[in-house]
């Protein structure tokens, strides 16, 4: 059978599915295995990621169900979600991949002010204190923070450092799967209007 027909798209969007949930599995294991060990120490942070996992493994599950069984309410919704959900990925993506120096450096500083617990995790992991500047009369999670003589470069030098290359790596990876997204929707949509050989052949499932 030609891989336009009915099960061959069948599997196909079966398939896709089963990667939307292993990749649901991991973002929600990554971040209870980072909490866990104290990588990250802000609920917010890890309550965000785990809420993307969770809604991901429910997008997933909503569009295996309606691949395996051709369900066509299942399979309209999964649609609708997967599309609204590709119009937010792709326009993200393209905005991590256009933002400049100024526009990243603005995003850090609101981003850094947002949380304290997000400044230490951040202190912590890159050896570095404050965001434009270090007060050595206040705190720091740093470990150069108690050395002598003082050594603790700012934050905003380390982060800019990578920031652009991590957007780049972002917004590469969202635009990969937002292109998944739209050919889910296109497989959802192409299943529907596939009749199942295996039904009554008077009848358009």
């Amino acid at each position: 059978m030609v891989c336009g027909g009915f099960f061959c798209t069948k599997n196909a969007l079966s398939a896709l599915n089963i990667l939307y949930v292993l990749v649901s599995l991991l973002l929600i294991g990554v971040a209870a295995w980072g909490k866990w060990f104290g990588l990250v120490s802000s609920i917010r942070v890890v309550a965000g990621v785990i809420g993307v996992g969770v809604f991901l493994l429910l997008v997933a599950f909503v569009g295996l169900c309606g691949a395996l069984k051709h369900n066509q309410v299942l399979l309209f919704f999964y649609m609708i979600i997967l599309f609204v959900v590709f119009i937010l990925q792709f326009s993200v993506s393209c905005a991590c991949l256009a933002v400049n120096k100024d526009q990243q450096n603005h995003l850090l500083q609101i981003g850094w002010s947002k949380s304290n617990e997000t400044q230490r995790d951040i202190e912590k992991t890159l050896n570095c204190c404050g965001f434009s500047d270090v007060n050595y009369n206040g705190s720091c999670a740093a470990s150069c923070f108690n050395q002598k003589p003082h050594s603790c470069e700012t934050c905003s030098n380390i982060i800019q450092r990578y920031a652009g290359d991590v957007l780049r790596f972002v917004g590469g990876i969202g635009l990969f799967f937002s292109f998944t997204e739209i050919l889910g929707v296109w497989l959802a949509y192409r299943y529907r209007n596939l009749k199942d050989p295996h039904s009554n052949p008077g009848a358009f499932l």
